[in-house]
């Protein structure tokens, strides 16, 4: 029995290595969420067994859980790189499929026919609006930017306000309302599945999406210049390193230990 529970414990302290190392990895990753992972301990009992008798048989991962901490916002000077202060992420879909994605890694840019894309190349999502900037919609589409204004000037920049409204610039010296830029969260956030990239897409233990402007009710506000940071702690991380380590030790010189209390039976027993 013994060997079983040292060796659910080193296979334990494997997993948890893999998570620590995972995050260590992206500790300088744009819009990175830090894993934890929890473990819990199996008993082997029956209906009928005495409790002061009911012995442990090692211990389980119960679940390796996201942690979307807001991580740290820097400065980058750069006009269409986006961080969210708060809750929400952005949006994007695929090109080719049409698929919807989640992101908080806001470094965008503007292709050559007016698509506003993340660093994957996807379509951000947003809201139309009127003259004014207001928004025409509650459902979101993707943003395309007019490459030349009705007079026939070209797109000369682009801009992002704390609301998230999106506003082309000319060469001739005017500038529009493009679109607002949709914020989406989720009733349980942490059951969105990881698609790597700094992406999730929603699952049914997330729950359906919900998009709302930046800046209103629960959304955070849209800061240009800026982008979030991993929120990993490498200091908290290399503690968390060297604990697993000391697990998987200690685990395996219990293992030791129990295959040399069983040589010694068996030298007696011959």
């Amino acid at each position: 029995m013994s060997f079983f529970t040292s060796l659910s414990g080193m296979r334990n302290s494997q997993t948890d290595l893999a998570v620590i190392s995972h995050n260590i990895a992206n500790a300088e990753t744009t819009g990175f969420k830090k894993s934890n992972t929890a473990f819990a301990d199996i008993v082997a009992t029956g209906g009928s067994t005495d409790p002061r008798l009911t012995p442990g048989i090692g211990s389980s991962v119960q679940g390796i859980t996201q942690d979307f901490a807001l991580g740290s916002l820097v400065q980058t000077g750069r006009g269409l790189d986006l961080a969210i202060s708060g809750d929400g992420f952005f949006a994007t879909s695929n090109v080719a499929t049409g698929d919807l994605t989640f992101t908080r890694n806001g470094a965008l840019e503007v292709q050559a026919d007016g698509g506003l894309v993340d660093s994957s190349g996807e379509l951000v999502q947003g809201f139309t609006v009127d003259a004014t900037g207001t928004p025409t919609s509650t459902v979101p589409a993707s943003i395309n930017i007019p490459t030349a204004n009705a007079a026939g000037s070209g797109l000369s920049n682009v801009s992002v306000n704390a609301q998230g409204l999106v506003s082309a610039s000319y060469s001739d010296g005017t500038s529009e309302p493009v679109a607002q830029i949709a914020l989406a969260s989720f009733p349980a956030t942490g059951g969105l599945r990881s698609i790597g990239q700094t992406k999730w897409e929603a699952t049914a233990e997330s729950g359906p999406v919900q998009y709302g402007n930046p800046g209103q009710g629960n959304f955070g506000q849209v800061r240009n210049g800026t982008l979030e940071r991993s929120n990993v702690d490498l200091a908290e991380e290399m503690v968390g390193l060297l604990t697993a380590q000391r697990n998987f030790q200690a685990n395996a010189r219990a293992l030791d230990t129990a295959t040399a209390i069983s040589q010694i039976v068996l030298n007696l027993q011959s």
